[in-house]
């Protein structure tokens, strides 16, 4: 094995469900890492929890007043810095103390950081898919001018880091598609995928959020029910692999133990297989090149039995199509997707906005936007923000 020295984390998002995840692993080989950085949006039990057990350098609290209740709750005597702040959260990301960074906010919320650790050149673990969906075409090429390394730990994309071919450290990561004819983004269907589209209005909170095989926060479990996760993935794996849109597939896989799989011009399909735990795929990227120990049994596949797969339903989830149709128009599209779906989610989560009509504010957002293509991350946050107040009237303009 490769002597390495132990590497520096950076947890953005630290009490969220990737964040507790990574420090599951990073705390099973304290030999290889040492937590210097957390950060959380006003999570101050949970990172106080966090502090006592990892001793950060430093934690960051986006929520100002979060972050006083903290310094307070952690006392004078503590050797934790805490500060405060959204810039602080960025500062933090591309601080010299630093040297991986896993980029595990949700939404919108963690692109500046994203985009700082990536200009920073840091090593530059991607959880938050939506920094690839706004500003992934930036993201790339701040990522080729300074050098960082940008490893995939959502499990599809991860899955189809395994599979496709030149993948090694010496080329810094730099991704081959030689002899690739399409690759497949695996989905569980969700709680909904048997479920009549007719009877998709009366959905509960408490239904959408009820993932049969994942644990997540609750906006992406929604994401999983609508499929709109999957539609973002598709975004996020043509960006990030330098793929066409119609080279990326999605197939529902409802036992959830095959991630992804990459379709060979020879006949050859390879496929990444684990257990529904997200701790496989942080372990594999923190470890890369090498492989370690993530506190998850591997796959009895004689117990499983069976693997199912089936096309994924449109009529179902629309949300898929209309994230398929942004990409192909463009970065100015994927950011108002993911602007409008966010917002929309939030307004089904406060029973705003009945479930069915998700897909339906989107559409509304997309068809109502000038969409000129960004040239720089301003012009990105600025078109964000025009979608979300478009979705915001989208919504007003229906019943919850």
């Amino acid at each position: 094995m490769t002597t390495r020295s132990r590497q520096r984390l950076c947890v953005l998002g630290a009490t969220g469900s990737i964040g507790t995840s990574t420090l599951d692993v990073a705390a099973r080989h304290p030999e290889r890492f040492r937590v210097s950085v957390l950060t959380a949006n006003a999570d101050v039990a949970g990172m106080a929890a966090l502090c006592e057990q990892f001793t950060p350098d430093i934690a960051v609290m986006a929520d100002p007043g979060a972050a006083e209740v903290l310094r307070t709750t952690l006392g004078r005597q503590t050797a934790v810095s805490v500060r405060a702040g959204a810039d602080a959260v960025s500062e933090v990301a591309a601080a010299a103390g630093v040297d991986t960074v896993v980029a595990g906010i949700v939404g919108a919320a963690g692109l500046a950081s994203c985009m700082a650790a990536v200009e920073a050149g840091k090593r530059v673990l991607l959880a938050n898919k939506e920094a690839l969906v706004v500003a992934g075409e930036l993201i790339m090429a701040a990522a080729q001018q300074s050098g960082a390394l940008l490893l995939p730990i959502d499990s599809e994309h991860n899955g189809l880091f395994q599979c496709l071919p030149g993948m090694t450290e010496a080329t810094g990561g730099q991704r081959s598609l030689a002899g690739v004819e399409r690759v497949i983004l695996t989905a569980s269907g969700g709680p909904f995928r048997t479920r009549s589209p007719d009877s998709l209005a009366t959905v509960t909170v408490a239904e959408a959020c009820a993932h049969p095989n994942w644990d997540m926060g609750r906006k992406i479990s929604v994401d999983s029910a609508t499929m709109m996760n999957k539609g973002l993935e598709v975004i996020e794996a043509a960006r990030f692999f330098g793929l066409d849109a119609d080279q990326v597939e999605v197939l529902v896989h409802p036992q959830s133990r095959i991630h992804a799989l990459v379709q060979y011009a020879d006949g050859s399909t390879l496929a990444q297989m684990g257990a529904p735990d997200m701790r496989t795929p942080i372990a594999h990227a923190l470890a890369w090149p090498e492989r370690m120990d993530a506190g998850v049994a591997p796959l009895d596949l004689a117990a499983l039995g069976r693997l199912d797969f089936e096309p994924p339903d449109a009529e179902r989830f629309p949300c898929l199509e209309l994230a398929r149709m942004a990409l192909r128009s463009g970065s100015g599209w994927t950011a108002a997707l993911n602007a409008a779906n966010e917002v929309a989610v939030a307004a089904f989560l406060e029973e705003r906005l009945r479930f069915d009509r998700i897909a339906d504010v989107i559409r509304d957002t997309l068809a109502a936007m000038t969409h000129d293509q960004p040239q720089t991350l301003a012009d990105l946050i600025h078109h964000d923000h025009a979608a979300r107040e478009t979705a915001m009237q989208a919504i007003a303009g229906r019943d919850a």
